[in-house]
């Protein structure tokens, strides 16, 4: 019996190549078949307008296409899905693939992928087909991991949002509870507060009655990271037809329009992600947490990461790991474990970002909203017919409103457990105000809409742990009283350089000033600064000197006021304004006059001298040089309630503040009866330095001035460069 199977094992292993062989035989040939009835349409901005017969044959072209712009991001996005970006990146990696397979599993997903309905299927494996014929049609490209995308994979992204729920959970805890090694999770580099810009984006409906057209209007503004999203156009003779936002590697728009409506997707506010504080018993050898009066086994799991050495050979680090019916145990709090609730349907979720994409009205948008596969988004929505809305994340679980859910939760009381999902119809919505617009910036609801927004009263506390911010008492100010927007006003809209947060700030900085007695010694030395600040409007601009003064003093005391006391609940804008106190916002202004003064040799600089976009090369992380090329930038840190979002700050080595996140795309939309659009594109389409694509979107990028986008076919006559089939 021994032998046979030792004869089996061999038959099998000398077989393979022959079976290798024909296989790829096969693939090379259905891939040929698929890519013949795909048509790739590049125009003068190296944008891809993608058509296939059927929307599968249009997403095998798209994620083609993807590859081609910029295959390292494709990639390196499905490593981090998946959990395998260690073998890449090696151990500074680890913390964070472990942090993936707490949730993500491949043995789930390929069970999913299995019982995925047929046209999912289809399109799951259409998309790896286009990614894995790209490899086969450019052996120039070398992947790092993947050198067989499998149709399952896809599950493991299916959301789209930057980030997402997951990044809730800090890998030094991981670190720290599955590594027991508190003192490394403590020494991970921590960048001032100041350096992290805050996450989310712009978007804004405007009813036809306050358009000079009278028609609805939409602004598509994510604020992500810098070159995170495709921009291109997938169409099919199915009815197929959507332009915008593409997440790399992901087969559908992400933040975008088709012929009859558009979407744009905002970071929420709502609370959808919790933490379950869980008492621990040990029995028998055997570890159980308390549930009521019961007591229930903790669930127990091994997970194998893979890590890449230095010798570029694979290691694995193994994790005996924890989880209860409330989720995964990520982090220890006293004598009591955490576990982590959060979103996880990913066959729904990849369902409903496909199928938003061919809904033709607000009907058919809301029906699939019914698969309440969005956790992490609101939604600004816009059509042809005239209606806007505002929609709330659609999965949005029940709890009790007896419960802070802002902070752990007793794990052992049942009432605090999630009671499934809360129908659509209970969470905030705004549908056609009487006002004639809609916004949201990350922000709560309650001023989405103006006088005519949801009532705080009306929904539990957990609808919204934000508040409002800066820029959503900016959109107010722009949006109120208009009656005449057009596509050319709503981009001026988008730009406009008010900066509320300082408008707040400074007059009390100047009051902390005038107070100050003759004779201290800071009446003296911050006589010009304040003077500068004292008459400023607080709008940005390239040659605004206030702004640099500003933007430095306001980072400054930023990083000081986050580390004050927050025990009640104050912002760091409240913690600035109040709790700060004159002393440490003189004491700021001094560093930053003192920064200014040493870096640019004076305390009086443009912004445009400090503020500045580069893109040096393709890597993901970028490197910023002094001495090379940049283009100024006017807007600054939405932080400051800038509508327009430009997180920059100083880099290893340089002087000058460099930009990698914030505005990434923008867009305007007009639904009339052909829909138009204008957008631009951080830096350009493609991720090769070499390309004329790199950073040809760079200046108008820079200042606002967005480019026609070339929708419909006539479109594109006198803007094209090449037209192709994939392979060719």
């Amino acid at each position: 019996m021994r032998l046979r199977r030792y004869i089996l094992f061999f038959a099998s292993v000398l077989a393979s190549p022959v079976i290798l062989a024909a296989s790829e035989t096969g693939d090379a040939a259905r891939w040929k078949k698929e890519a013949a009835a795909v048509t790739i349409v590049r125009d003068d901005w190296g944008i891809a307008h993608v058509h296939g017969k059927r929307d599968a044959d249009a997403v095998f072209g798209m994620a083609y296409a993807q590859a081609e712009d910029d295959f390292n991001r494709v990639e390196t996005n499905y490593l981090t899905s998946l959990g395998w970006l260690a073998q890449a990146e090696g151990e500074s990696a680890l913390w964070t693939d472990l942090r993936q397979r707490l949730f993500v599993d491949d043995m789930q997903l390929k069970a999913m992928y299995g019982r995925a309905p047929p046209w999912l299927k289809g399109l799951m494996d259409a998309w790896a087909d286009g990614l894995n014929y790209f490899l086969a049609t450019h052996p120039d490209v070398h992947p790092r991991v993947i050198r067989r995308f499998e149709p399952w994979m896809a599950l493991s992204f299916s959301e789209g949002s930057i980030g997402g729920d997951i990044e809730r959970v800090k890998p030094a805890w991981l670190q720290a509870f599955y590594g027991k090694d508190p003192a490394g999770a403590l020494a991970q580099f921590v960048p001032p507060s100041s350096w992290t810009e805050p996450t989310g984006s712009n978007g804004v409906a405007i009813a036809p009655k306050l358009t000079a057209d009278g028609h609805a209007l939409l602004l598509i503004n994510p604020h992500t990271s810098f070159f995170f999203r495709s921009e291109l156009q997938m169409s099919s003779d199915e009815g197929l037809d959507a332009y915008g936002a593409v997440t790399w590697g992901q087969f559908f728009i992400y933040q975008g329009f088709n012929r009859h409506l558009g979407w744009m997707h905002t970071s929420t506010g709502a609370d959808v992600v919790d933490e379950f504080a869980e008492t621990i018993e040990r029995q028998g050898g055997k570890l159980f947490y308390r549930y009521g009066k019961a007591l229930r086994p903790v669930a127990v799991r091994e997970i194998v990461v893979p890590v890449r050495k230095n010798d570029g050979t694979l290691d694995e680090r193994r994790f005996t790991t924890y989880a209860t019916h409330h989720g995964p145990i990520v982090r220890v709090d006293g004598n009591r474990w955490i576990a982590e609730a959060l979103m996880n349907k990913p066959l729904e979720a990849l369902q409903q970002s496909w199928l938003r994409t061919k809904a033709n009205d607000f009907a058919a948008y809301m029906k699939v909203a019914e698969l309440k596969a969005n956790s992490s988004n609101n939604t600004i929505y816009a059509d042809d017919k005239g209606n806007i809305a505002y929609l709330h994340p659609q999965f949005i679980p029940k709890r009790d409103d007896r419960f802070d859910y802002t902070k752990p939760v007793d794990g052992s009381d049942p009432d605090t457990d999630w009671t499934g999902l809360l129908p659509l119809d209970k969470a905030p919505r705004v549908f056609n105000p009487p006002t004639g617009w809609i916004f949201n910036t990350n922000d709560w609801p309650y001023s989405a809409a103006g006088p005519d927004s949801p009532r705080q009263a009306d929904f539990p506390r957990y609808m919204d742990a934000v508040g409002e911010n800066p820029r959503g008492l900016h959109a107010t100010r722009v949006l109120t009283g208009r009656s005449d927007f057009t596509l050319a006003s709503l981009i001026d809209a988008a730009f406009d350089p008010y900066l509320p947060a300082f408008a707040r700030q400074l007059p009390i900085l100047v009051a902390d000033y005038d107070a100050l007695p003759t004779g201290d010694p800071m009446k003296r030395k911050l006589a010009g600064p304040v003077a500068l600040l004292r008459t400023w409007d607080y709008r940005w601009g390239i040659a605004s000197l206030p702004t640099s003064l500003a933007v430095f003093w306001g980072d400054i005391l930023w990083d000081k006021a986050s580390g004050l006391d927050t025990a009640e609940g104050l912002s760091v804008y409240d913690l600035m304004a109040e709790k700060a106190g004159p002393a440490m916002r003189l004491a700021a202004l001094s560093e930053a006059a003192d920064r200014l003064e040493e870096d640019f040799g004076s305390w009086g600089v443009p912004w445009g001298e400090v503020n500045r976009f580069q893109r040096l090369d393709g890597a993901i992380r970028q490197r910023f040089d002094d001495t090379g090329p940049s283009l100024p930038v006017p807007f600054t840190s939405s932080r400051w309630g800038s509508l327009a979002s430009f997180g920059a700050h100083r880099w290893p080595g340089t002087k000058r503040y460099y930009g990698t996140s914030g505005n990434s795309f923008v867009a305007v939309v007009e639904f009339g009866a052909k829909v138009r659009a204008r957008a631009v594109t951080a830096g350009g389409e493609s991720g090769n330095p070499a390309s004329k694509h790199f950073n040809d979107e760079a200046e108008r990028y820079t200042t606002g001035n967005l480019r026609k986008v070339y929708f419909w076919p006539e479109d594109l006559h006198g803007h094209t460069e090449r037209t192709y089939h994939p392979g060719e």
